[in-house]
């Protein structure tokens, strides 16, 4: 695996590894279907916008839509994403830029890729989602 590109350069390696790890759970809830574990990684205030273009804002309205669609997502299908680009905005505030591919349950690219956009803000405790886009790439 190739190591993302950082912004800055000097950016502390404890949160590029901390970020690392937090998108290597999204790919995990959404593998397994983990609805809980993915709905954690949310501020109460985020604004996720999903692959079909469909804007959700607060969790409230992120919860309702992931309960009705990730049990079963997977069934026939899996999904991996590699971290390609990290720029911390502030030391608080982190964008992920991911790389995401669809397989089959054997690990065989299938269907489309992704290029979702993650913006991440620190908390006292952890780094929570605060806005997200999963935008396909076409062609």
């Amino acid at each position: 695996m190739t190591a993302p590109s950082v912004l800055p350069a000097d950016a502390p390696a404890v949160d590029i590894a901390t970020l690392i790890a937090l998108v290597a759970e999204i790919e995990r809830s959404q593998r397994h279907e983990d609805v809980e574990g993915f709905l954690g990684l949310f501020d109460s205030s985020a604004v996720w916008v999903n692959g079909a273009g469909r804007r959700l804002i607060g969790l409230d309205e992120i919860s309702v839509f992931t309960r009705s669609v990730l049990p079963g997502a997977m069934a026939n299908s899996s999904v991996g994403y590699t971290v390609e680009h990290i720029a911390f905005l502030t030391p608080d505030v982190a964008l992920t830029g991911v790389a995401q591919q669809y397989t089959d349950l054997d690990g065989k690219p299938q269907g489309g890729t992704g290029a979702p956009t993650y913006i991440w803000r620190r908390t006292q405790t952890s780094w929570k989602l605060v806005a997200g886009q999963n935008t396909t790439v076409l062609g």
